[in-house]
């Protein structure tokens, strides 16, 4: 991301962030059992539910798969977007020549 759109992570409160400080931004965690505290991650969680439901065992999808659930998160539009995809977003944000999770094709 570039350095002006980068201003804080907020993290749960795993040891897996013990050295939250190297990251060099801003830091907060979330308070135990608040997942509201993260509600874009919590939607974020939710959506990608319904291509990869809680019993799914991770270790025997196919790339393809993932990859189809990856494109139709980042290519199905939101409302708090203002009806834009997030690829579309994040394309003008970044100034991406191509999508990161579509194949590669000339623009």
């Amino acid at each position: 991301m570039p350095l002006p759109l980068r201003r804080s992570l907020t993290f749960d409160n795993g040891t897996e962030f013990a050295e939250h400080r190297k990251i060099g931004l801003r830091t907060f965690f979330r308070d135990p059992h608040s997942p509201w505290q993260k509600g874009g991650v919590e939607n974020a969680i939710g959506r990608f539910r319904r291509y990869l439901p809680r019993s799914t065992n991770l270790d025997t999808l196919r790339p393809d798969h993932i990859l189809k659930a990856t494109q139709a998160f980042n290519h199905t539009p939101r409302q708090c977007l203002d009806f834009h995809t997030p690829a579309e977003i994040f394309s003008k944000v970044l100034h991406f020549e191509w999508e990161s999770t579509s194949p590669r094709t000339r623009g």
